[in-house]
């Protein structure tokens, strides 16, 4: 097993600008770090005969501490173990740190990069891809919707929705949190270009001003809010679903089925937003089967991911019967192709399901190893 954490310079960060060169900084009013590059962490599992599987972590900042507990805590449970048993590799790998509160934060990641590898080199030892060995896909095109307007202005950001609806594009996800009647006017604006809009508040919001945003989204025809108030407010969420009139999303902070369970059962969601990534392929299914069973739809989120974290959530997303759709990044996208050889296909109204084995991308060993020197 190998581990190649890797940042990639691009002309624009994630999500737009600022870009501080080869710093991390915090974007006001949101408070977690960003980084300039789109920084992640690639995991190689190489069997006896040769054959190799990938799996991707979301690391948008530091991907060297998920890899050092690749490298030193689940890499060795893995020697002389046949990678095609992946649920029972799950099991005793999610198990090695679980009663010290390590099923989430970065053993979680590094955990969903190893498990994506594992489903990705089973694939190709069976000559089967991701989403048959999942049971079946239910769409050979993923929809999907356009993740953010990475411009300063709503002027700029409704001519930029304008030339979106001119690709083929249907809906947009705008990330906002910037105030109320600040984040009403954003989405007028984009919205007479006849794009659907949601929006993403980045968890800023107490609760008052959540219900004020939620009441001006739902008359608006908003499809959904998500990620409103602070992330570990539950019964905060829960009131706010109970009074909204329009879906509220959550999921990319949470790591396991027991924590969705918690929200589901709490009825705290209605648009549950797991990231591969983060659960891996294994447990974003368990996650997905809790959501069917309290009526609720998945729409797997994605932010900085490269071509295999990407490849990953079209397969899984594939095989989801309660599928809404999936987060577009265009930008993320293009440099996700970075490090393959063959580029992935689609845009604006969907993506189609990598074809061939596995995850059905063919990662360029050579380019990856040259960024994570950079790195």
């Amino acid at each position: 097993m190998r581990c190649h954490p890797v940042k990639i310079r691009h002309s624009d960060a994630y999500l737009g600008t600022p870009v501080q060169e080869d710093t991390y900084f915090v974007r006001p009013p949101w408070r977690s770090l960003y980084s300039a590059r789109f920084e992640t962490l690639l995991v190689s599992i190489t069997c006896d005969d040769g054959t190799t599987g990938w799996g991707e972590a979301l690391a948008p900042v530091a991907p060297e501490v998920p890899a050092a507990i690749v490298e030193r805590l689940l890499a060795p449970a893995l020697i002389g173990e046949d990678p095609t048993r992946v649920r029972p590799l799950w099991d005793r790998l999610s198990g090695l740190m679980r009663e010290r509160g390590h099923l989430t934060g970065h053993q979680a990641d590094a955990l969903a990069a190893v498990d994506i590898a594992l489903w990705d080199l089973t694939g190709r030892l069976t000559g089967r891809p991701v989403a048959e060995l999942l049971g079946g896909a239910f769409v050979d095109d993923v929809p999907v919707y356009v993740s953010g307007l990475p411009r300063q202005t709503d002027a700029e950001r409704a001519e930029l929705a304008a030339e979106w609806v001119a690709r083929g594009a249907t809906t947009v996800k705008l990330h906002l949190g910037h105030g109320v009647a600040e984040d009403l006017a954003t989405v007028d604006a984009v919205a007479a270009s006849g794009l659907k809009v949601a929006v993403d508040a980045h968890w800023v919001y107490e609760l008052p001003q959540a219900v004020r945003l939620a009441r001006g989204l739902a008359e608006r025809g908003a499809l959904f809010l998500e990620a409103p108030l602070a992330p570990e407010d539950v019964e905060g969420h829960r009131e706010l679903a109970a009074r909204a009139e329009l879906p509220i999303a959550v999921g990319e902070s949470l790591r396991n089925r027991y924590e969705f369970a918690d929200w589901l059962g709490r009825r705290a969601l209605h648009l549950a937003q797991p990231d591969v990534a983060r659960t891996g392929i294994t447990e974003l299914i368990s996650i997905a089967e809790l959501a069917a069973a309290r009526h609720v739809r998945v729409a797997p989120h994605h932010s900085t991911g490269l071509g295999v974290a990407m490849a990953a959530g079209l397969h899984v997303s594939a095989a989801l019967p309660n599928l809404a759709f999936f987060e577009y990044q265009p930008t993320s996208f293009e440099v996700a192709q970075t490090i393959l050889r063959a580029p992935l296909r689609g845009g604006a109204g969907s993506l189609p399901l990598p074809e061939g084995p596995g995850l059905g991308v063919d990662v360029d060993l050579d380019v990856v190893t040259a960024l994570a020197k950079e790195s």
